[in-house]
């Protein structure tokens, strides 16, 4: 783990940091003297782990500069060091999010206790983190943004909390495929009030299409794209996936910084392409930019959209060889009831669930809960010691 030690007090600093230097889990401990400008240098310039920082119980603006660092950084957790603090110093650094508070001069057991329950705190959250999906288009008209709006929805109602983020920031119109209402929220409106986010403002975000599935719609002013930058979307992925079964992402078409951030975020990438020769020409070019991303090959799996096997001019077998892996999933064409699903802004599920789109997608959503059920039980059994 990597820590930083705030303190003015030299000697205080110092004692602290050869306390965490002694525990086998420490991989770094930076050290500096100051709660102002210096605590966003040290946390911007390397996130910590573990932020430790000494305050007077009597310097509220100290704690609120702290509580604005830790709402930009919500995996990292808090510790206050305080002599002599009071009820209110305690309530108030719970609410900006501190998690332990310490005598001024803690002993070595008492401080490496509280790290221990941090850590404990870290593995727990590590294990059970909701899975990230992108969908991703090989070229416009592939129908990525119809399947990740109609997943998550299919996810919904296989009683798994999902959230939708549509990461189109100038023309992402997702909640249309899903709900006729109008978001009350958006992505942009989020990013400029990163510093308060927490699990309720992100909830209350949301555009909601079922009793487990919410959208978190693009920016409705195309302008307003410039408001959402990669950190912001480092922030809102943390926090997603520790309130959610599954983040599943319409990452739109073009691939800038904001994107590239979502993607290296990502559990599972899905390129979704047609069985056309310009798809995929087009989806060849993303996987070898995937490769100079050094994402890994299992990290990628191809969903091939409105696949009708009666094609002959392109076998699924040419289409494979050509891109150098299986195709993981094809979902059947229906055009008019896919059409008629964006038009009514209904999820085709719920228009017409025994549609053989809506079988696909049914049958994709099991797949990733039991792949999900599978990781839960993995990590069970090593804690258990079961085999």
């Amino acid at each position: 783990m990597k820590f930083a030690v705030i303190s003015p007090d030299k000697a205080q600093g110092d004692e602290v940091a050869a306390m965490l230097e002694t525990e086998s889990g420490t991989n770094s401990v930076t050290r500096a003297v100051s709660a102002g400008p210096e605590l966003a240098m040290v946390v911007n310039g390397s996130t910590p782990d573990v932020l430790i920082c000494a305050l007077s119980p009597t310097d509220l603006q100290a704690l609120a500069r702290l509580g604005q660092i830790s709402s930009l950084h919500p995996a990292m957790a808090v510790i206050v060091l305080c002599e002599g603090h009071s009820a209110d110093f305690l309530l108030q650094a719970m609410r900006v999010g501190v998690r332990e508070v310490l005598p001024a001069r803690p002993s070595k057991d008492a401080l490496l206790q509280a790290v221990g329950r941090l850590r404990q705190t870290r593995e727990l959250q590590s294990r059970h983190a909701g899975q990230i999906l992108a969908f991703i288009s090989c070229k416009g008209g592939s129908g990525a943004t119809f399947l990740a709006t109609n997943l998550g929805y299919a996810l919904g109602q296989a009683n798994k909390r999902t959230i939708v983020i549509d990461l189109n920031l100038q023309f992402g119109d997702a909640s249309l495929f899903v709900s006729g209402d109008k978001p009350a929220m958006n992505l942009g409106d989020i990013a400029r009030q990163i510093h308060r986010l927490d699990a309720s403002l992100l909830a209350s975000s949301l555009l909601n299409v079922g009793p487990n599935c919410g959208v978190l719609a693009a920016p409705e002013d195309p302008t307003h794209s410039i408001d959402v930058h990669p950190d912001h979307i480092d922030t809102i992925l943390r926090l997603a996936r520790q309130q959610y079964d599954f983040v599943v992402l319409d990452v739109g078409r073009s691939l800038e910084a904001v994107s590239v951030k979502a993607l290296d975020m990502a559990d599972v990438i899905f390129p979704v392409l047609q069985l056309t020769l310009p798809f995929i020409r087009d989806g060849k070019r993303l996987l070898n930019l995937f490769r100079n991303l050094d994402y890994p090959r299992d990290k990628i799996k191809l969903i091939l959209n409105r696949h009708e096997k009666k094609t002959t001019d392109i076998r699924l077998e040419d289409l494979e060889q050509t891109m150098g892996m299986k195709v993981f999933r094809a979902i059947p064409n229906s055009y008019d009831a896919a059409a008629a699903s964006v038009n009514q802004g209904v999820p085709i599920i719920k228009l017409s669930r025994n549609n053989p789109v809506s079988k696909g997608l049914l049958d994709l959503a099991v797949d990733l809960t039991r792949d999900e059920r599978k990781r839960d039980e993995g990590w069970v059994s090593r804690v258990f010691g079961r085999t």
